[in-house]
């Protein structure tokens, strides 16, 4: 049985160049960067090309990338290390900005932070098609507000946020505070989901910090970045050695960061292609779900929205049984419930926009690539169709007996 596999919001299989790129780096070029003799050498040549290569997608300065482990790190650093900025000369509380649907590393470290006593936070609602309304950023400024974090694309519903007129906001909120306050607002966004298809070029996005993960473009696991516009107040948030301008300490995955720099290359000259290609497919999967699955709503904006995501509910249908009984028939997905300290919990992201806990249960996300094809998606409508109708029959016989019992 051919598996057809549908996660890559999840993670990306290593294009074969990237890994003919890096394989050199694990054993014949394996010297540590910060080495000053040319094994060393030979490493920062090479991390320095990725440098230049991932500068040149984003339109940055070489000296703004600063390599990490992924966008968890690049996420945690972007909000703690601009708290710790704040706090080593100001004493007033500072406010937080963020939405209630952003990945858990945002969340769970703006909660960190607000449980701490280090910040006040608020979080913003999208409306019900999954979008941010940049009047309710602007409305939620205050005087003391230091950081603003709004993802570009939500990584469960693929739903794209206005991050340069947001980004508009922040620049004309900036120009007009005066002394007494000159702590600037400092705007992040996790572009994770956002890379391979949407324009990253910092200035026209308005941010300061960017953070990105090289295993969603064709890249390898356990390398990502953070972008940090020169001027931007931050501070490491781990001590140990001076690697990446101060601000990372670290051994540097050099692997890693060659893969990420191939993998962005590649990037900037199919991105176009690769994106109307899948968004085709894509379309062609809603529309087939939505007319042959009764009972089945798609999550969120269908026009704004990334050319890969699909996320569908469907009417008395448990997403953890549908997940399971895909990946039986050789389908991979994802579902937009997640089990959490052994029990069972509904989408945020979900709950966010306005779906009963029983509807996001019945959640599925259906992610594409640039392997998909049309073929995997026809096979995988129909295998869809006939596992919801399995499930339901189930589910009915079992509510059934339970009401014959009473």
């Amino acid at each position: 049985m051919k598996k057809i596999y549908l996660d890559y919001a999840a993670t990306t299989p290593v294009d074969k160049a990237v890994l003919k790129e890096m394989l050199p780096y694990f054993s014949e070029k394996f010297g540590n960067a910060m080495s000053v003799h040319s094994f060393g050498q030979d490493a920062l040549q090479a991390m320095d090309t990725a440098r230049t290569r991932v500068a040149k997608y984003f339109h940055a300065a070489p000296g703004e990338i600063i390599f990490t482990s992924g966008a968890t790190e690049s996420n945690n650093l972007a909000v703690k290390g601009v708290l710790k900025s704040y706090h080593s000369k100001h004493k007033v509380k500072p406010h937080i900005i963020t939405t209630a649907f952003e990945h858990h590393c945002i969340l769970d470290a703006c909660k960190a932070a607000e449980k701490e006593g280090l910040a006040e936070v608020t979080f913003i609602k999208p409306d019900k098609e999954g979008i941010v309304s940049e009047k309710e950023i602007a409305k939620a400024i205050r005087k003391n507000t230091i950081f603003i974090s709004v993802m570009y694309v939500n990584n469960e519903i693929g739903t794209v946020q206005p991050i340069a007129k947001i980004g508009k906001i922040v620049k004309a909120k900036n120009s007009e505070r005066r002394a007494g306050f000159d702590f600037p607002i400092v705007f992040h966004t996790d572009a994770t989901q956002a890379i391979n298809y949407f324009d990253c070029d910092v200035d026209k996005l308005g941010v300061d910090l960017l953070s990105m993960s090289a295993h969603k473009i064709y890249g390898p696991k356990g390398a990502g970045m953070l972008y940090v516009r020169k001027g931007t107040r931050i501070r490491r948030i781990q001590d140990g050695g001076d690697q990446e301008y101060k601000l990372r300490a670290g051994t540097h995955n050099v692997p890693g960061i060659v893969g990420l720099g191939k993998a962005i290359e590649i990037l900037h000259k199919n991105k176009g292609n690769d994106a109307q290609k899948i968004k085709i497919l894509r379309n062609h999967l809603i529309s087939r779900v939505l007319k042959e699955v009764s009972g089945s709503r798609l999550n969120g904006s269908r026009i704004k929205r990334s050319p890969n995501n699909a996320n569908f509910s469907f009417q008395d249908v448990e997403g953890e049984g549908l997940l399971l009984s895909l990946d039986m028939e050789g389908v991979a997905c994802s579902t937009g419930s997640a089990c959490s300290s052994g029990a069972l919990s509904p989408s945020h992201v979900l709950l966010s926009i306005g779906l009963k806990p029983e509807q996001a249960h019945g959640s599925l996300r259906v992610t594409l690539g640039k392997f998909t094809t049309k073929k995997d998606i026809d096979q995988a409508v129909n295998k869809i169709k006939n596992v919801v109708e399995r499930l339901r029959k189930i589910s009915g016989n079992i509510l059934n007996d339970y009401y014959s019992a009473k």
